[in-house]
């Protein structure tokens, strides 16, 4: 081999080994908005084919209020028909009742804190 061919044969390697480690070149874009895009279509998909249309409006809204719990609750709807526990539309009812109790879940996971105040300034046993 020539110094040339060798020379071109790394520089080649070279770029292979920084698309690799740099993924945020416009190819790798290009093919993680697709792929974000395809998911977010599939996602779209199976929701509308779930839930009724009030029942789609009222995750909307939520999503719009609060996202982590609108990301949650599509998720949760995802699983459910991809489990098999989803076997028709949701109507608007039905979807309350799944809120509801997402909503307990939530409860009981956020901690709470309680403030102790002394007032012992103010105590009248002192006098």
């Amino acid at each position: 081999m020539d110094d040339e061919e060798l020379q071109a044969l790394r520089a080649k390697r070279l770029q292979e080994l920084q698309a690799q480690r740099n993924p945020g070149l416009q190819g790798n874009e290009a093919a993680a908005a697709e792929a974000k895009a395809k998911e977010e279509e599939f996602r779209n998909q199976i929701l509308t084919q779930v839930l009724s249309k009030e029942a789609r409006s009222r995750l909307s809204t939520i999503s719009i209020a609060k996202p982590e719990n609108g990301k949650m609750l599509e998720n949760m709807i995802i699983n459910m028909a991809r489990t098999g526990q989803i076997r028709s539309q949701l109507a608007d009812n039905e979807f309350v009742h799944l809120l509801e109790e997402v909503n307990r879940q939530i409860k009981h996971n956020t901690p709470t804190v309680k403030f102790d105040r002394r007032r012992t300034c103010l105590d009248s046993d002192e006098d």
